[in-house]
């Protein structure tokens, strides 16, 4: 076998991000193993029905407040400028149907009450608060104007509840009230879901950029490869096709897995997804055809899916008769073949069978979690970017 200096696990974000960084700056040769058959985790978009590119795995929209995430990237990528806007779609009460941006800001309020009474409500709010402020449910539900606990409650009931129910299957009472007194209502008219100093989406898609990031003469890259089959692991020795691998191993998959369950599954939340193709022929003509307003739309209220994206405002591609959407649905990992766990269900219990898992992967000095289902947390894209570097920094 040929020799490699380090053994990255994993060709999403987490992945390739390292395998550059010691490659490149630190001389390393790197053989990076990728489960799927292709590079870029849970970002790969690409082309799908009809041509219209597509995130496979649901929407990815880059931001972040980290110079150094943005500009390493930028290596790989020119960006589109987009600003990521959400609303929600909920039944008006009247037989049709409300949208209004999330988060609830101060456009929300005028939607929601009416011009002049949201008007009145908001200038209350800022006069309460300030303006420009994100406030909490909680800071509102404690406020002695029973107006104002009231708007708390509208919120809670018409863009949190429902939806949260939905995406982590639980009821009400089993909602961590912690996360519901975080929700927040945002007292300008910016719109944008992000605040962020950096967004916009790569301008050739995310695909693309993995490729160019981990096109490097030390980087070997094997896709459609389960790295576990392998790996051994033993004695606090790693073995890469039974022989021992003493250099740096970066693990970004399942921290469970990895050890064979041995104090069973970590329980996860998957998604489904179903695309769906709109327009065609008959469209033809005028203006660019779109399904909705925004590139998501949520649906906190009714509805079995959580959201539709649309992927043509996101990417800007121009396909003028037709479009693509997709429609998400959230419910439990069950970890049978082709599901794939996206979010971690983060809870005191959950965390200490995580700690089992890490406490075995601490016998290994040479082995490295660093990811989502590895550290079995909730990371934005730019987060674990950095997260890469830093180790990245850290065994340069």
């Amino acid at each position: 076998m040929e020799h490699y200096d380090v053994l990255v696990v994993g060709a999403g974000f987490a992945g390739a991000v390292t395998a550059r960084r010691l490659a490149e700056d630190g001389g390393k040769k790197v053989l990076v193993l990728e489960r799927r058959e292709h590079v870029g985790g849970n970002a790969y978009d690409g082309p799908g029905e009809g041509g219209i590119v597509i995130h496979f795995y649901g929407p990815h929209i880059f931001h972040t407040n980290e110079k150094r995430v943005y500009d390493y990237l930028s290596r790989f990528t020119k960006w589109r400028d987009y600003q990521h806007r959400v609303v929600a779609n909920i039944p008006d009460g009247k037989g049709g149907r409300l949208q209004y941006p999330v988060p609830f800001n101060l456009t929300s309020l005028e939607t929601a009450f009416g011009a002049g009474e949201g008007k009145r409500l908001g200038d209350k709010l800022i006069a309460e608060y300030g303006a420009e402020r994100k406030v909490t449910i909680l800071e509102l539900r404690q406020n002695p104007d029973p107006e104002i606990s009231a708007l708390a409650d509208y919120v809670y009931e018409h863009v949190f509840v429902h939806y949260t129910m939905k995406q982590w299957g639980q009821t009400p009472e089993e909602i961590d009230p912690n996360t519901t007194a975080r929700v927040p209502v945002f007292l300008s008219r910016d719109d944008r879901y992000f605040q962020d100093a950096y967004q916009g989406m790569p301008l050739e898609g995310y695909t693309p950029l993995f490729e160019r990031m981990l096109d490097h003469p030390n980087i070997t890259v094997e896709t459609g490869c389960d790295a576990l089959k392998r790996l051994e692991l033993g004695s606090g020795v790693v073995k890469l096709d039974g022989e021992v691998f003493d250099g740096p191993v970066i693990y970004s998959g399942q921290a469970d897995e990895l050890f064979a369950f041995r104090f069973g599954p970590l329980p996860y939340r998957t998604l489904d997804f179903k695309f769906e193709i709109y327009g065609g022929d008959a469209v033809g003509g005028g203006e660019e055809y779109f399904y909705q307003t925004h590139g998501t739309v949520n649906y906190t209220v009714d509805e079995a899916f959580t959201r539709i994206t649309e992927f043509k405002h996101l990417t800007g591609q121009k396909v003028k008769s037709e479009t693509a959407i997709m429609k998400e649905f959230s419910r439990a990992y069950t970890g049978a073949e082709g599901e794939i766990p996206y979010y971690a269900i983060i809870n005191p219990e959950n965390n200490a069978l995580y700690g089992k898992y890490a406490a075995l992967a601490g016998a290994y000095p040479n082995l490295y979690l660093l990811g989502r289902l590895a550290e079995y947390k909730y990371y934005n894209m730019d987060a674990i970017a950095l997260r890469a570097l830093e180790l990245a920094d850290s065994l340069l």
